[in-house]
């Protein structure tokens, strides 16, 4: 059970949260591609007030975006029954109960999604295609495998996030079951979340060689 307003702030903080994810990891695809192609102009092109003005752009972005939609979301006819197929208040969860067609709606939402994966995916792969022209360029094996060391842990991140909400947002309704939206959802609200952490550290020396010790590696 679940308060009208604790549902609300869910769904607000999700929506939230989950924008500025996709906004940020093209920011730093953004950032590892001046770090490595234009590596004297860094500190000009990534300076603090940049640096705070992407931030600032991309939590702006994603916080307008969640308002707008969970504000509509909350003026739609809900039915008697309030019950939704989910273990959190998301919008598509929603929207199954309304007593309203939603079909417009959903649309919109189709659109809000393509936003947010399209441009920050395309983003990312041309920063990573520029990385990988550059790099092959010089000739240098080690250049290759340092650079590969230095955006692994963000290419994981990016393939794990990335992936499992477009199998969410973008597939058609008819591919999934709701069970099979419930573990989506699960994985990228808190199985990549959870695995962040790890996955960015497993570049220090100490973590890497404390799992090789509790593994026996």
């Amino acid at each position: 059970h679940i308060s009208f307003i604790g549902c609300s702030l869910q769904m607000f903080l999700f929506t939230t949260l989950g924008g500025s994810e996709y906004l940020l990891l093209a920011v730093m695809a953004y950032d590892r591609y001046v770090a490595i192609c234009q590596p004297l102009r860094y500190p000009v092109l990534m300076r603090p007030r940049v640096c705070a003005l992407l931030v600032l752009v991309t939590w702006l972005g994603a916080f307008f975006n969640a308002l707008i939609h969970v504000a509509y979301t909350l003026t739609l006819p809900f039915c008697a029954s309030r019950e939704i197929h989910h273990f959190f208040c998301e919008i598509p969860a929603l929207l199954k109960v309304v007593c309203a067609d939603t079909s417009q709606y959903e649309k919109g939402i189709y659109v809000t999604a393509v936003i947010f994966l399209l441009p920050p995916i395309s983003a990312i792969l041309g920063s990573y295609g520029s990385i990988l022209s550059t790099v092959l360029g010089m000739g240098s094996g080690q250049g290759l495998r340092k650079t590969l060391g230095t955006c692994s842990s963000h290419m994981t991140v990016v393939l794990l996030f990335y992936g499992a909400a477009t199998i969410k947002y973008l597939l058609p309704k008819s591919y999934q079951s709701p069970v099979e939206e419930e573990v989506v959802s699960v994985f990228y609200t808190i199985i990549t979340p959870m695995l962040n952490p790890l996955i960015y550290s497993l570049r220090n020396k100490d973590v890497t060689r404390a799992f090789k010790k509790v593994f026996r590696v």
